[in-house]
């Protein structure tokens, strides 16, 4: 077996991996914060830890994968002030906050599954580990790390020597970069709130007694202390957006390694933004929200039409959305599995020599538009179709593009019923002659009769809705 490689941005470089404990490696995912619906640039988050994921699990690994559900404490503004974002979802549906996290956590797991990500071991919700934070803020009030204000206790991390150890910025640069220092009696522009009290005269839905008041834990709290107890002896690899990099990644370290006195997690990887707009992120807060919903399956596009462009771009390298590159992805997905199912239905051996070039890649990074790239050279080669057909599903294991599933349903729309291939028909024919108008009537009564049409150059193709 290769050695797997992994840009390590708590050392800046690439660096061979091995688990604490083999062959158990512990990987934490920063999970949603469900107050919302999950927009295609979070997703590409959870792509990326899925594609690690499988990679890990190729490479012989057992996987124990946790991931946060946060559905109290994390805060509209970054410097620990403003609303709960879930308490604000609740006043925006005139729902519970309980409700809001229920809703948007299903919502969340469906789109995991709509995208083919296989499910974490344990969803821990931080509303099930109150309990768990306030011990850890328990031990950092007793080792002084802690400080009281009017608004809440908070971490005083200039008493951390390497607090930007992972952001690899000047403490200057990351105080004025990092932060908006809204709360006067904070000592430090970089100081976080590990508890905030609920406000005077207001009743939280979401507030629990503690021994500094009533209230909520801060955000970053959550992560060091579900991840603490439940990868304990396991915290191999953390991993989340670079725009957690400078502040609750940052933060989860400082005060899990106040409080243990132990190096936290030893890998952290981080994947780029899903740009829009001329290379802004997309974010929630922006008028660029777009949800899976909106973006592919309203438009009858394939979900894995989203995996399969994810494949196309390095994790750590900034992806540029537009519709186009979404319908272009989605045209050489169905492509892709149309070729898969012409291999046949006998499955053949894996091809060793492609399997040592597939591990090559996505070993080196998770390389995944070589490893891609990989799956056509293998489709265009002279070998026997049997064993290209055994190779690329076994590839599909990391890809996790549901290829012999998807080549199965491409195989089963090959015998259309006779009234629908008339159909078909009759709308090449109106192509043909430019009456484009009838054209478009007929793709929407196929549309309702649950075939998707493709047109070509010369002929078009039906497909599953």
């Amino acid at each position: 077996m290769l050695d797997l490689q992994l840009y390590n941005t708590l050392s800046g470089k690439l660096e061979n991996f091995q688990a604490h404990h083999p062959p158990i490696v512990g990987l934490y995912t920063c999970g949603p914060t469900v107050y919302n619906y999950a927009h295609l640039g979070n997703l590409r988050a959870y792509l990326f830890s899925d594609l690690l994921k499988r990679v890990l699990l190729y490479n012989g690994y057992q996987v124990k994968h946790v991931m946060n559900i946060t559905d109290v404490g994390h805060l509209t503004d970054d410097a620990d002030a403003g609303d709960d974002k879930i308490e604000a979802g609740a006043a925006r549906e005139h729902k519970t906050a309980w409700e809001i996290a229920d809703f948007y956590t299903a919502a969340f797991q469906n789109d995991l599954n709509d995208l083919n990500i296989i499910a974490p071991n344990i969803y821990c919700r931080a509303t099930d580990y109150i309990v768990e934070q306030i011990e850890l803020a328990k031990a950092l009030d007793q080792k002084g790390y802690l400080y009281r204000t009017a608004d809440g206790i908070y971490f005083d991390t200039s008493k951390i020597d390497d607090y930007n150890k992972l952001s690899h910025l000047p403490l200057e640069q990351l105080k004025e970069g990092a932060r908006v220092d809204k709360n006067p009696e904070k000592l430090q522009p970089t100081d976080f709130a590990v508890w905030k009290f609920s406000p005077v005269g207001v009743s939280r839905q979401m507030e629990w007694n503690s021994p500094w008041g009533r209230g909520f834990p801060g955000w970053h709290l959550e992560c060091s202390a579900m991840s603490l107890k439940l990868l304990a002896g396991h915290l191999d690899i953390h991993c989340g957006g670079i725009d957690h990099i400078n502040v609750h990644h940052t933060n989860e370290i400082a005060q899990s390694e106040a409080a243990t006195g132990q190096p936290f997690f030893r890998f952290w990887l981080h994947n780029a933004f899903l740009n829009i707009s001329g290379g802004k992120k997309m974010a929630k807060s922006g008028d660029n929200f777009l949800t899976l919903e909106k973006a592919l399956k309203d438009r009858q596009l394939l979900p894995l039409a989203y995996r399969y462009s994810t494949l196309q771009v390095h994790y750590r390298k900034p992806m540029e959305y537009s519709l186009t590159s979404l319908i272009a992805a989605d045209q050489a997905l169905r492509g892709l599995c149309r070729q898969v199912a012409g291999l046949g239905p006998v499955i053949g051996q894996v091809l060793v020599n492609y399997q040592q070039k597939f591990l090559l890649a996505i070993n080196h990074d998770l390389n995944s538009p070589q490893a891609l790239a990989i799956v056509f050279e293998i489709l265009k080669s002279n070998l026997a179709e049997a064993d290209k057909l055994a190779t690329i599903l076994n590839f599909d294991q990391v890809l996790g593009l549901n290829l012999a599933a998807n080549s199965e349903n491409n195989q089963a729309f090959d015998n259309i019923p006779a009234d629908i291939q008339a159909l078909l028909e009759q709308r090449i024919v109106a192509r043909q002659a430019n009456d484009f108008k009838l054209a478009d009537e007929l793709r929407q009564q196929l549309l309702v009769a649950g075939y998707r049409i493709e047109d070509g150059p010369s002929d078009s193709r039906l497909w599953p809705v």
